[in-house]
């Protein structure tokens, strides 16, 4: 995208004010990613969550000249506005004029699942056919579509856009920026059910992008999505695939044979050896053949393409590294769109002391090496980097260009053998590159520990939970986050990071050493300590935490250790009120000695809040109000007879959802954000969060008779198969799980543990079914879930999640 201010106000009726001939290329709606002004305009987006003029000061701080708003702020600055009634519909109007300006042939992707995969694989097979451009990541919602269309320009020849919905009436809007030329349905599913009264809403919802399509290519296995395309659009070109014979292009042979596929196509047949062969996979890949195979590319071809196919990974991992290091490996593919997404998360982390990047030459781009390494330049340049590492022989061409200190090497051994960058510590280090430089082998290299077993912590989807809650809250509510006990075992202040970029207001720790350790880590946000020690006093202050207050003789120690630290300012301190719990707090008797200690030592009251023992239990709903009553009377009291306005807060997780109407001032969100909850009508909306995996050591036979483990516990009936699975009793799996009594997942069955437990490792039968040595096994997510498997171990999933070791590498992951 390029146009003049002028062009942008034109294109949309807008009205403009200033510099009309200031020019545009990028359109930047989070103040947090503005890293140069040049050519940069931010826009003052407004959502159901957030007002994007609070933050049009700080871009302007930033150097934006350009501002798209509903209205004119006072600036002192010499500013383009650019004043819209919508900034919503301001980009839709945008990226649907620019889509006509360019003019070039469109792909669109909608359905429940499977979208951003086919996108990708289509990607990857038609790269090298045609100068394609596609939606990053998983862009595909009112905002991430029209951001999509604007990255394309006048080069391109082909467009595959993702189209995703949540809501009803939300397809119109999108269809109103892009209505593709070739359509693609890939599933219908339950995903966004939770919006549309049944599936056939939902289907008819999506369907309205293909409104305006030449061609839809479906899945036909799906009876409704069959019948409703062929309804509705029958006097387009219609192909569908599947399994089913009524397809057009489809597997003819057994999915169950090991020999390779007969796959049947419009104009002929071809034979792929599929590799993985779950339905999901084998749907998606039909539905890639199926858009090849309608835009000519030849048979042969298609069968390279299709067995050339990488894995989809669509995340960013990050690892603890050695020497203090913290690994971000975003590895997993490599053009410009991806590379500007992955430095824009540098900024997130700011507890290191330098930012370094390894960078290897680009592929699967159409563009000549001296241009393309300009703009890769001009992007990394924007960003303040400690050192650069190039790898290949493109890139290092062109080391020059890059402001910071450079190094440049052929290949990765040649990195991994380096002195000066074995030396690297308390960095943060970015890898980023294309696939065939095996980046994979530098992050073994430099991450702190190598065991197979991992808790994968989905970043991606713990916001994705706060929001559902948020959706429960008035605007002004504020919401503390819950990170004690290690995050609840998925992290200390990894997850205290992310929260603070994502407006969380405050947060809650169990104990000061836990608060310390996010103070270390450059987290900046308010943090209350709810169960500060005796002898933690001097270091809640020393490290400006803030002490929950739940009895006078807590009150004198913390006074005695502010005046032993000479601290005369009014100290924040948080009120906790006994109501119900019978564990701690402060009850309707103590209020007046209590607020007049408060007054006399000149504490400052943060917070008043007390602890529902059962917001979960709807048999306990009158047991919960009588509570919530108890605290709303005290708490009035109190306030009452302060100058300090405090906030009130009383609802955890469950409460957030069951008991809405007493959300006061503040909530508390804790294991909601893993997306555990009991409220079946909440848990389709969660998302889960944690994945607790490791993989298979070895497979061994066993026979009829022969045992198995410390004192042959399981003795063999028949003949069968045994895996080994790299994970015991040492990293949080209990022991009364074994014999029968526990199951993991592999490839989505579940299997029996048998024999008994041991520290390192555990034994599975997997009888005779296909499974291999290196097979991931899912010790929780999905199948079993944390909520199945904490019913295993007959405990809660706090106690799970709890107890799994710090010898299991936490990964957190963003899609």
């Amino acid at each position: 995208m390029k146009y003049t201010a002028q062009e942008l106000a034109s294109m949309t009726n807008s009205r403009i004010t200033g510099n009309k001939n200031e020019v545009v290329e990028q359109l930047i709606f989070d103040s947090r990613l503005i890293f140069s002004s040049k050519n940069n305009a931010f826009i003052a987006l407004k959502t159901q969550k957030n007002n994007g003029s609070k933050y049009i000061k700080e871009a302007i701080e930033k150097g934006i000249k350009v501002i798209i708003a509903d209205e004119i702020e006072p600036s002192g600055q010499d500013i383009t506005w650019i004043i819209t009634s919508d900034t919503q519909n301001f980009l839709r109007q945008l990226a649907r004029h620019h889509l006509q300006n360019i003019n070039i042939k469109t792909i669109g992707i909608t359905g429940s699942n499977g979208k951003t995969i086919v996108k990708e694989w289509l990607y990857q097979c038609l790269w090298d056919e045609m100068r394609v451009v596609k939606s990053p990541k998983s862009y595909n919602s009112q905002i991430g579509l029209p951001l999509s269309i604007l990255q394309a320009n006048n080069n391109d020849e082909l467009g595959i856009f993702e189209v995703g919905i949540s809501k009803p009436h939300e397809m119109e809007k999108q269809s109103e920026v892009f209505s593709p030329q070739i359509g693609v349905f890939t599933h219908l599913g339950s995903a966004h059910s939770e919006y549309f009264e049944n599936e056939e809403q939902l289907l008819n919802e999506k369907l309205k992008l293909f409104e305006k399509s030449e061609v839809i290519i479906y899945n036909g296995d799906h009876p409704l999505v069959k019948s409703k395309i062929q309804s509705l659009y029958n006097n387009k070109t219609l192909i569908s695939y599947g399994l089913d014979i009524s397809n057009d292009i489809l597997i003819e042979s057994p999915i169950d044979q090991k020999e390779a596929f007969n796959i049947k196509l419009l104009d002929g047949y071809i034979q792929i050896p599929f590799t993985n062969r779950d339905q999901a996979t084998l749907h998606n890949a039909l539905a890639v053949i199926a858009v090849l195979n309608f835009l000519k590319i030849p048979p042969s071809k298609i069968v390279d393409k299709i067995n050339n196919l990488q894995a989809v990974e669509m995340r960013m991992e990050s690892i603890k590294g050695e020497r203090d290091n913290l690994i971000i490996n975003d590895s997993y593919n490599l053009d410009l769109d991806s590379l500007k997404i992955a430095l824009s998360t540098l900024n997130q982390y700011g507890n290191k002391s330098q930012k370094v990047l390894v960078l290897t030459d680009i592929h699967d781009v159409k563009d000549h090496s001296e241009h393309l390494y300009h703009i890769v330049a001009d992007l990394v340049n924007e960003h303040l980097l400690g050192k650069i590492y190039l790898i290949g022989t493109e890139i290092t061409k062109f080391a020059n260009l890059f402001n910071s200190k450079t190094f440049t090497f052929d290949n990765i051994q040649e990195l991994i053998e380096d002195q000066e960058f074995n030396s690297i510590e308390n960095s943060l280090i970015l890898l980023k590159g294309a696939r065939k430089f095996e980046l994979e082998n530098l992050k073994k290299e430099l991450e702190l520990q190598s065991h197979d077993t991992v808790l994968e912590v989905n970043l991606n989807a713990i916001l994705h939970n706060i929001n559902v809650h948020r959706n429960f809250l008035k605007p002004e509510t504020k919401m503390m986050a819950m990170v004690k006990a290690y995050s609840y075992g998925l992290g200390g202040y990894e997850i205290a990071e992310f929260l603070q970029h994502h407006n969380i207001n405050y947060l809650g720790v169990a104990y000061a050493d836990e608060g310390v350790d996010l103070r270390k880590n450059k987290v900046t946000l308010p943090i209350m300590v709810m169960n500060p020690e005796l002898n933690s006093y001097d270091t809640i202050i020393d490290y400006q935490l803030e002490p929950e207050i739940y009895s006078f003789k807590v009150l004198d120690l913390f006074l005695k250790a502010l005046r032993k630290k000479g601290i005369h300012e009014r100290y924040p301190i948080h009120i906790k009120l006994e109501t119900g719990m019978h564990r701690l707090g402060f009850r309707k008797e103590d209020l007046d000695e209590l607020l007049f200690k408060i007054k006399e030592n000149n504490l400052r009251i943060a917070s008043i809040f007390t602890h529902l023992s059962s917001a979960d239990d709807p048999d306990e709903r009158e047991y919960t109000l009588a509570q919530i009553k108890l605290y709303t009377d005290n708490s009035d009291y109190i306030l009452a007879r302060t100058e300090d306005k405090p906030l009130r807060h009383c609802l955890n997780s469950p409460g957030i959802t069951n008991y809405t109407d007493y959300q006061f001032d503040m909530v508390r969100i804790g294991i909601g954000m893993i997306g555990y909850t009991t409220n079946p009508a909440i848990k389709p909306l969660l998302q889960s969060a944690v994945c607790f995996k490791t993989v298979i050591t070895q497979i061994s036979p066993l026979h009829p008779g022969e045992s198995l483990g410390y004192n042959r516990r399981f003795k063999a009936t028949n003949d069968t198969n045994i895996a080994t699975i790299a994970v015991g009793y040492a990293d949080g799996i209990p022991r009364l799980l074994s014999n029968g009594k526990g199951f993991v997942g592999i490839k989505g069955k579940l299997y029996p543990i048998q024999g008994n437990i041991c520290m390192d490792m555990l034994m599975v039968d997997i009888g005779n079914d296909p499974i291999e040595e290196g097979d991931d096994v899912i010790i929780f997510n999905g199948n079993p879930s944390l909520e199945k498997f904490a019913e295993y171990c007959q405990t809660i999933p706090y106690e799970v999640l709890t107890s799994v070791s710090r010898r299991v590498k936490r990964i957190y992951i963003k899609d």
